[in-house]
């Protein structure tokens, strides 16, 4: 959705027109560029005072070569608040202070708002707590180059400094020439790296979601997108955990946690998707959203009968989207489902059974019900494998 009409309305730009000196440090060698037409426009969307902004911004102006620009937009915030949290980049020429005020609580709005507000060949999105390692947006260019990718995958590194293991490429190494099943890209949620404007320049987030506005958005780059690349040797995108302001709210009801199904639904390229492809695309989605879900809904015996119903039509949902997609998983997977239809399951059967899925070296993890299915590309054993090799840089 595209940021027009009165909500574009009640946005208005913060100018900064003071210029200061550009700012490099002596870990990253190489002469930062002055600002022009930027490559590349950043937007890193922050709510809350506390956040550590100036340090995102950091990671970006003074680690690149590359002409950028970093927008970040001050989002259901007084903007001076933030250009005082930006220091010494509040007046730098290579970044814009925006606003937008919308009264929700979503992240969608202000990245969406600093899409429509960037101008630059690629774009690209940033969470305020965290970082890039220096010279990775180069680093993604140098790929884009090599490559003439209409997407750069950015390398996460996770807080506890392995790299995330999404997404599982082929055989934990294929970096070029990707494919959203065969590369099992679906497992990336975040668009994270770097977008060819002049192809997704109009993908927006889905808005008004309380949970996954990011996962439309990139299922259509991962299985639309003609080019696509993975930077896992370079630079990292560094994922930080120490934000102060993060809260734990109670669950909400199922239907809104996957309200992003029927926005995907709707999609056209969906729509024409073989099964072969909405199987990779559900079965991700039921191994990495839907058992949160149920262990967010299982504390109690009140608990799990208020949810039983709606978690279990869920999964005949997802059947139906993609017929044969739950023979994918593995045995630990079937159990908890096993034990969710039965009507004496406990809170503690299911607990178990979650419990089970994270020993990953087990058998009951790494085989499917069906034996013959164990070494399919999205089978757990092949998925798992992947992403072992790539967290522990088995390359």
């Amino acid at each position: 959705m595209n940021i027009a009409g009165k909500q574009w309305r009640r946005c208005r730009r913060i100018g900064v027109s003071a210029k200061s000196p550009l700012h490099e440090t002596a870990d990253w060698a190489g002469t930062i560029e002055t600002m022009s037409d930027p490559r590349v426009d950043i937007t890193i969307a922050v709510h809350s005072a506390s956040r550590p902004v100036a340090r995102a911004v950091a990671s970006v102006l003074d680690h690149t070569v590359a002409p950028v620009r970093v927008n970040v937009v001050a989002h259901n915030i007084d903007p001076e608040i933030i250009r005082t949290n930006l220091g010494r980049f509040a007046s730098d020429p290579r970044l814009r202070l925006l606003e937008l005020r919308d009264g929700i609580p979503s992240p969608a709005g202000p990245m969406n708002f600093g899409f429509a507000s960037s101008t630059a060949p690629f774009i690209s999105v940033m969470g305020s707590d965290d970082e890039l390692a220096p010279g990775a947006i180069d680093s993604w260019l140098a790929v884009h180059e090599a490559t003439r990718a209409e997407v750069v995958i950015a390398k996460i590194q996770l807080a506890d400094g392995r790299t995330d293991p999404y997404p599982p490429v082929r055989n934990g190494r294929r970096t070029r020439a990707l494919h959203g099943r065969r590369d099992r890209l679906a497992y990336r949620s975040a668009p994270l790296g770097l977008i060819d404007r002049a192809r997704f320049g109009e993908l927006r987030l889905t808005e008004g979601l309380p949970s996954g506005e990011d996962l439309a958005y990139s299922l259509t780059l991962w299985f639309t997108g003609q080019r696509l690349a993975y930077d896992l040797d370079g630079p990292a995108y560094v994922i930080n955990d120490d934000a102060s302001d993060r809260v734990t709210a109670s669950p909400r009801p199922l239907a809104q946690d996957f309200s992003f199904l029927d926005e995907l639904e709707s999609f056209a390229w969906f729509a024409r998707a073989s099964r072969a492809d909405r199987i990779a695309i559900v079965v991700k989605l039921i191994r990495i959203h839907v058992f949160d879900a149920v262990l967010a809904r299982i504390g109690s015996a009140e608990a799990l009968a208020e949810n039983r119903s709606d978690i279990l039509a869920l999964l005949d949902r997802f059947e139906h989207i993609a017929p044969g997609a739950t023979a994918l998983l593995s045995l630990a997977d079937r159990r908890v489902f096993d034990a969710l239809r039965d009507p004496s399951g406990t809170p503690a059967d299911i607990l178990r059974g979650l419990e089970a899925r994270h020993a990953y070296l087990s058998v009951p993890t790494l085989l499917t019900r069906n034996p013959f299915l164990a070494l399919r590309a999205q089978a757990p054993f092949r998925t798992l494998f992947a992403g072992f090799r790539i967290m522990n840089g088995k390359r």
